[in-house]
């Protein structure tokens, strides 16, 4: 049976690990030929190489899309090698989270970067090449999927900063899908639940407690980074005239 993405080539942030680096190895799975993009190198490597062990085929860029030059320059160096780009998933993100009084302005800052600007300048310097994919691809169709987070939706304590980069992704995406609908560009965000993924490594030890016991006695049993690549392949692999503006996923509350 033909792989549903063969001819393809999709662009994944934030490739090096958690859900990135699982919705690299399910496209390529698919049939697309990946370009790899997060700033740890070799993690990157180890990937492209599991990768192409299993038969497909991968590109390692390595870059810091918080820098526009970068951010560019791994899109211009996917189209170097593939010559086209037809899927783009912007998953590259970075969770800090905390009260709003005493907290450090710098850690702000770097979610601010990482999770709207960097999100903006790939998308930004992608959707040419998107668009005249879905002109003269092999699917006639091309796709952006933002992964936001359920605090796109839903504010909580502690959240604020964070509430406010995920509730941006949900807007800007909804804007760039309105914007692009009709030259076939299919944009989507994606915002998952509670993920067993490194994400929260990045907070305080105090955070990371709090958030522990807070899964153990609402969450028993959290997503896996594969759950989240399957939601990513369901938007990207469906019909042509079909169209997943928001799709949640949500964890079971049952052990």
């Amino acid at each position: 049976m033909a792989q549903k993405l063969s001819g393809t080539t999709a662009l994944v942030t934030g490739a090096s690990s958690g859900i990135g680096a699982a919705t690299a190895r399910r496209l390529a799975a698919d049939g697309a030929a990946v370009a790899l993009v997060a700033r740890r190198k070799h993690r990157l490597e180890d990937l492209a190489a599991e990768i192409q062990q299993a038969g497909g085929t991968a590109l390692v860029v390595q870059a810091d899309i918080t820098d526009r030059t970068q951010a560019e320059a791994a899109v211009d160096q996917s189209l170097a090698r593939f010559g086209r780009l037809d899927v783009l998933v912007n998953n590259a993100g970075l969770m800090l989270l905390g009260p709003v009084l005493g907290a450090d302005p710098e850690q702000w800052d770097r979610m601010l970067a990482v999770n709207n600007r960097g999100l903006l300048y790939t998308t930004h310097a992608a959707l040419p090449h998107l668009v005249k994919a879905a002109e003269d691809g092999p699917r006639n169709v091309a796709d952006v999927v933002n992964i936001s987070s359920i605090a796109g939706r839903v504010a909580g304590n502690g959240y604020g900063v964070y509430n406010m980069t995920k509730f941006g992704v949900n807007g800007f995406t909804e804007a760039l899908r309105q914007e692009v609908t009709k030259r076939n560009v299919r944009v989507g965000v994606l915002e998952p639940g509670a993920v067993a993924t490194e994400l929260v490594s990045h907070n305080s030890e105090q955070v990371r407690a709090d958030l522990a016991a807070s899964d153990a006695e609402n969450i028993p049993v959290p997503l896996q980074p594969e759950d989240i690549a399957d939601s990513v392949a369901f938007m990207v692999t469906r019909p042509r005239h079909s169209s997943i503006a928001e799709l949640w996923a949500m964890p079971t509350s049952q052990a």
